[in-house]
């Protein structure tokens, strides 16, 4: 007697169709958890007032490039770490060499460079000379003598008799700055690692129906 066994439906088939299936929803969910942290992340940047350049900076890439895995991933990151990093955990910055942080008044303008301008900087490009002056209270100062021009920025005059120049604070000088904490990247990061198992799942259902 010869027996004979079939079994409909066919099981090694239907688990590689399930492992199929699940490469599929954890790569299509990792890359959507990707793509909603990139986003969350340029909003904060953006709402908090840091520009849009800064926002752009944020990254997304994910693995693998092409086709699925259950081993998927997604990676977010910036391009300029060390700004969007200050702007998360408002680090309290003091001078390297321990004197002053110089910090320009409207009157200084900006560097060339882009930025934040120096007063060394400053009395290249104006040819004026910057003097101290110490204030008990409140930061001491960097001044010019000049005058303002149409926008508001420190020129040297042109007067031969001294008219219309004034002293001019160019630069407030402090010991160090607290800077204000603008961004919570953990509270983003944390939503999207909670929102990864609820995806995997979304993306299976779907991939079902």
């Amino acid at each position: 007697m010869r027996l004979k066994l079939d079994i409909a439906p066919d099981i090694v088939a239907m688990m590689a169709a399930e492992v199929a299936a699940g490469e599929r929803s954890v790569t299509a969910a990792m890359r959507e958890a990707g793509t909603g942290l990139k986003s969350a992340w340029r909003t904060q940047i953006t709402g908090g007032g840091l520009g849009t350049r800064l926002g752009n900076s944020i990254r997304l890439a994910s693995f693998p490039n092409s086709g699925d895995s259950l081993s998927a991933a997604a990676l977010v990151w910036s391009n300029a770490p060390v700004i969007v990093g200050a702007h998360d955990t408002g680090p309290l910055i003091r001078s390297k060499n321990g004197f002053w942080l110089a910090i320009p008044t409207a009157a200084a303008g900006k560097s060339s460079k882009g930025g934040r301008i120096t007063p060394g900087e400053w009395e290249r490009r104006t040819g004026l000379r910057l003097r101290f002056i110490y204030r008990r209270r409140g930061p001491s100062l960097l001044v010019a003598e000049g005058r303002l021009n149409s926008k508001g920025r420190a020129v040297a005059s042109k007067s031969k008799t001294g008219r219309g120049v004034a002293t001019v604070p160019i630069f407030l000088l402090v010991a160090q700055v607290k800077l204000r904490k603008r961004l919570d990247l953990a509270r983003d990061a944390e939503r999207a690692v909670e929102g990864v198992p609820g995806l995997i799942v979304a993306n299976w259902v779907e991939g079902r129906v």
